[in-house]
């Protein structure tokens, strides 16, 4: 295996506790351990990286900002910067030994998933990823770091979200990946990011519920090859677990108290009732970056299963500033407004812990 060079990084967590029998896949006192030691686990997460363009110019999509003449003076330094910030937060989440698995939104191409795995000290971890170009006006896009070694690709495919009655709309599609695990159990991998509420959350509401519907009927597709599937879904929503997109029109449930093999379940839906979240808007938190799992991956079958205490909002004292508007902490981000700040992103990242047999 290659070697992994880290740069230390003094880090905090945060969790949650849970009702119902299955108590203890949330733990709010779990502490992440600094040293170099291995995870026995897989780990799985999400982190919408807000923004990250390469410098160049692409006619086609609406990217003029993230320029060195744009409106951001985004240059070969900032993109630099920002690379190195996602390098750090990747290993700080993965306590030393890089997640196994990584989902991603807000990556303008493949060229920037390039510079990310290959010219920061992430090349030493390995990582391939799955990407293509969406159709969205900006040029955002989802994508999925994995690491060969841990994870054997299989199958991807691209879910478009389209509009009947609105020919103008574009979005980004949802990846699907299929793979193998060491411990030879298959992963079904579904990454989203959701259209925005920019216009207001009950005027965009529709967009949101038609992605919903998109990802429901490729999850049936999976489901109906083989009704125990292990499934996770992950990505920023642009809604909260108790929004109609993902609690009616997907169906992920949030009471564990019973659970089925064929079921999905929302693993963050505690954190948004006890007004925790991902992002802060105007000095409000709204969690929308969240991961949902087949009930096949809560303990009831064998093999693969989600690590108790392991549902986390990655959360260290780095990723945090000050909010001098309203109160408390708000996540660091590259810009305030348009003045350049170098921080990480507008939105912390998701993880969850899976356990087995021979997975390291």
């Amino acid at each position: 295996m290659r070697s992994f060079r880290i740069i230390p990084i003094t880090i905090l967590s945060a969790g949650l506790l849970t009702a119902g029998n299955f108590t203890g896949i949330f733990d709010s006192s779990r502490e992440f351990s600094t040293s170099s030691g291995k995870r026995e686990d897989y780990r799985i997460m999400f982190y919408n990286v807000e923004n990250l363009f390469d410098i160049y110019n692409n006619p086609e999509k609406e990217d003029d900002e993230f320029t060195p003449g744009g409106s951001r003076n985004w240059n070969r330094f900032r993109f630099r910067e920002k690379l190195m910030n996602i390098y750090r937060v990747i290993v700080a989440a993965g306590e030393w030994e890089p997640p196994e698995i990584i989902g991603l939104s807000e990556v303008e191409n493949s060229y920037v998933l390039e510079q990310l795995t290959l010219s920061t000290p992430l090349s030493g971890a390995g990582y391939e990823f799955v990407h293509r170009n969406s159709p969205d006006r900006r040029g955002i896009d989802v994508a999925l770091l994995y690491r060969p070694e841990k994870f054997r690709l299989l199958k991807k495919d691209f879910y478009s979200v389209e509009c009947e009655f609105d020919t103008l709309f574009k979005t980004r599609e949802i990846l699907y990946t299929k793979g193998v695990t060491l411990c030879s159990d298959t992963l079904h991998l579904f990454v989203n990011h959701w259209p925005s509420r920019w216009g207001g959350q009950a005027a965009t509401e529709h967009r949101r519920i038609m992605a919903a519907n998109v990802l429901r009927s490729a999850i049936d597709s999976v489901f109906e090859t083989n009704r125990f599937a292990r499934i996770i879904v992950m990505g920023d929503f642009n809604d909260e677990p108790h929004n109609k997109s993902i609690s009616e029109v997907l169906g992920a449930g949030s009471d564990f108290s019973e659970t089925c093999l064929s079921g999905l379940y929302n693993l963050f839906a505690d954190f948004g009732r006890q007004g925790r979240g991902t992002l802060k808007f105007r000095g409000e938190w709204y969690l929308f970056d969240q991961i949902i799992v087949s009930g096949s991956l809560l303990g009831g079958a064998e093999g693969l299963s989600v690590r108790q205490g392991s549902v986390t909002i990655f959360d260290p004292p780095f990723l945090l500033v000050r909010d001098d508007s309203y109160f408390g902490y708000k996540p660091f981000r590259s810009y305030e407004g348009f003045r350049y700040t170098g921080g990480y992103s507008d939105h912390l990242p998701v993880y969850i812990d899976l356990q087995g047999e021979d997975l390291n």
